[in-house]
């Protein structure tokens, strides 16, 4: 591991190693590193006038520090406290902002940019890069209703007023950045699709926590209620998922069920026993879910409710935002983490007060929708 002579650097690795001490050593701190230790107190979305200095990122990542029954490889993942505090106990829902090359094109089209506006992946992740930050710019977006935003790698890599766009969502906005990390799907086996091999995965997350970003998403599908197919889309995800925390980060495991499968309702049965069986065996472990809405209302109501499973949340799937969110309320304790049904009615032609106008309108809907 790097090392730094920064002095900055070694008060964040004392602070954090005395925040890890406390709690291994059962809530009995020590006066050792007062001085230094982090404040994580409860996120307050910001709300401040102009000029007020930004919320200063606490994130110190580190590994293996002072637990008795770890052996020496073993790591501790070095989430930013108050960002696991908002996930875990904050109202609100996670905006999908990470529509990939493959999809990308579809999003302009919807938000009014057609083809022949731009020449080429350049240009084109320009314009969406745009799209973006305009709703990320807006006053409709902040902390208040808006936990978190999953991030495409390269916007990831980009910048928002001139600031990293994970600094930027949580230290002006006060919103939990997370990354897709998935490089898409395999071909269709078994009525699934697992996700393609991901080689380049550690290091796109030692950039991601260098970047501050929380956790990851990563998407398979599964179309059928076949065993086999089921059994594999979810025996990866948590191993990838697994690999993941190594790194520090919080992942959120989607093993998406088609809205249009046949066999719905009882490929989410399959799905649902195979959630439970690795959830079960997570021990001190916590992920995260992002779900196809049920047939049945509450039907994961054991995974909302598991230990281990940080929180559940649902994907929109093509649904429009008035189904969605009517489903979403019918699950209580699942939250949003809605793309299409978020960006629904946004066009580049709009002025900026019809845009923050419909953008306000949807965040209030699909806020309120995953209050229930």
């Amino acid at each position: 591991m790097e090392t730094s002579t920064c002095p900055k650097h070694w008060l964040k690795v004392l602070a954090r190693k005395h925040w890890l001490e406390t709690i291994f050593n059962g809530g009995n701190q020590t006066n050792d590193h007062d001085r230094t230790k982090q404040d994580c107190s409860p996120v307050v979305p910001p709300s401040v006038p102009p000029g007020t200095p930004k919320r200063q990122s606490s994130r110190v990542r580190t590994r293996s520090i002072g637990h008795k029954d770890q052996s020496p490889a073993d790591t501790i993942d070095c989430m930013n406290e108050q960002q696991m505090q908002k996930i875990q106990n904050e109202t609100g829902f996670l905006a999908a902002l990470d529509q990939s090359g493959g999809s990308t094109p579809k999003a302009l089209a919807a938000y009014g940019v057609e083809a022949d506006a731009f020449n080429g992946d350049d240009e084109m992740f320009d314009l969406v890069h745009a799209m973006r930050t305009r709703i990320m710019t807006s006053p409709s977006f902040t902390g208040e209703r808006i936990m978190g935003a999953i991030l495409f790698e390269m916007t990831m890599d980009r910048q928002v007023e001139g600031v990293d766009t994970s600094d930027y969502l949580w230290d002006t906005k006060g919103v939990v950045p997370f990354l897709k990390v998935d490089k898409g799907l395999a071909d269709e086996a078994n009525g699934a699709q697992i996700m393609n091999p991901m080689p380049g995965l550690d290091e796109l997350c030692t950039r991601a926590v260098a970047k501050n970003v929380f956790g990851t998403k990563m998407r398979s599908v599964i179309k059928m209620a076949n065993e086999t197919g089921v059994n594999a889309v979810v025996d990866q995800q948590f191993e990838v998922g697994m690999q993941i925390l190594g790194h520090g980060l919080m992942p959120i495991i989607e093993p998406e069920i088609d809205i249009n499968s046949p066999e719905k309702a009882e490929a989410e049965a399959l799905m649902r026993a195979r959630l439970l069986e690795h959830a079960n065996g997570l021990g001190d472990k916590k992920v995260m879910l992002k779900l196809t809405l049920p047939e049945e209302a509450n039907f994961y109501a054991d995974l909302v409710n598991h230990d281990n499973i940080l929180k559940v949340v649902a994907l929109s799937g093509g649904y429009s935002r008035d189904e969605a969110n009517q489903r979403l309320s019918n699950n209580n304790g699942m939250i949003a983490s809605f793309s299409r049904a978020l960006s629904q009615g946004l066009t580049a032609q709009q002025t900026d007060d019809e845009f923050n106008a419909m953008l306000d309108e949807a965040i209030g809907s699909i806020y309120a929708a995953s209050s229930t």
